[in-house]
């Protein structure tokens, strides 16, 4: 393996050492957008370090590293980052401040049961969930 620096103007704030690194080559100009097909995006290696102008990344001799026209981009790993909350628990309060009357129409969330242990007190079931 090894280790070659990106320079960036700035860094995307969401990045994060382990996310893996992708750069796309031979994009066209389509529409004002710099458009490339699929499979002209290599995935090149992992984040190693980050730092204000740029980053560290480890990657694999064998493939040839990202020119300076190419597109650089990360995606985050799915073990890690999810895009839901679990084992946590949310109240929501709804307070009109003004002196007008309003109509709330909506409000939701997404509740998964992901597991649970069940016991037993006084007779009764109660659910324990386990993050």
């Amino acid at each position: 393996m090894a280790l070659i620096f990106l320079a960036f103007d700035n860094v995307n704030v969401s990045a994060q050492v382990g996310d893996t690194v992708y750069y796309h080559t031979n994009g066209d100009d389509i529409g004002g957008f710099d458009s490339t097909a699929l499979e002209n995006t290599i995935i090149f290696g992992v984040i190693d370090s980050i730092l204000e102008n740029g980053i560290t990344v480890q990657y694999d001799a064998a493939i040839n590293p990202p020119e300076a026209t190419d597109y650089i981009s990360f995606v985050k790993d799915k073990k890690i980052n999810t895009s839901s909350l679990i084992g946590y628990c949310a109240v929501a309060n709804f307070v009109n401040n003004s002196k007008k009357e309003a109509e709330k129409i909506s409000d939701g969330s997404e509740v998964v049961e992901s597991s649970k242990k069940i016991k037993m007190k006084n007779g009764k079931r109660i659910r324990k969930f386990i993050k």
